[in-house]
């Protein structure tokens, strides 16, 4: 049997053995958090290169600087010690339509809400000081287990953070103040039209 060559590398989502339940079988999604949000984070990668390609929008992942301690080279140059610098501010920032734009991905597994525990108070911080300057602000939150991205302007989350009035976002609250991101082939997200409707 010959491999599947999925584009760009990225395969499926993973589902674990099917389950009977009740005499029928039932997929279970079977992704580690972790595994998740680099799902997640390439597909948005592959989004960015598509909008670089056609000159649409200019976006990159910011690197997290780290200080590497210790380095094994018995076998190559392999990273056994390392810290982070400093504490990371959002994941993208780039240029769209003479905008400077920021923004944040988050992969949860919850259905009915985002809690704020997922964004760190540096996140808060840094896009208070983006929106300040003019500057666009949102986050990508991936509701993996149902297969829906949403784009939620920064002042919302913002807002909502500050308040604390409860520990997570609701749904609700998510489909009343922001937009599904579009899912396609490529771009995989397409999210400058919401950019365009929502902040220009």
């Amino acid at each position: 049997m010959s491999e599947i060559h999925y584009p760009a590398g990225i395969r499926p989502r993973a589902e674990a053995p099917q389950k009977k339940e009740n005499g029928k079988k039932k997929r279970v999604l079977k992704v580690s958090a972790g595994n998740r949000g680099m799902a997640f984070e390439a597909e948005i990668n592959e989004t960015n290169d598509y909008y670089r390609e056609k000159g649409l929008a200019v976006f990159h992942k910011r690197p997290t600087p780290i200080n590497i301690v210790k380095v094994d080279y018995s076998r190559g140059a392999k990273i056994t010690e390392a810290y982070f610098e400093t504490q990371s501010t959002t994941d993208y920032n780039g240029v769209y339509r003479g905008h400077y734009v920021d923004f944040e991905a988050k992969s949860i597994r919850g259905k009915t809400s985002f809690p704020l525990a997922n964004i760190p108070p540096q996140q808060i911080d840094h896009l208070k000081r983006v929106l300040a300057q003019g500057g666009i602000g949102f986050f990508l939150i991936d509701f993996a287990t149902k297969n829906t991205v949403y784009l939620l302007p920064a002042e919302y989350v913002i807002d909502f953070y500050e308040k604390r009035e409860r520990a997570s976002i609701p749904l609700e609250e998510i489909e009343k103040h922001g937009k599904v991101v579009p899912m396609a082939y490529r771009p995989r997200y397409d999210f400058l039209p919401l950019i365009d409707e929502l902040f220009l």
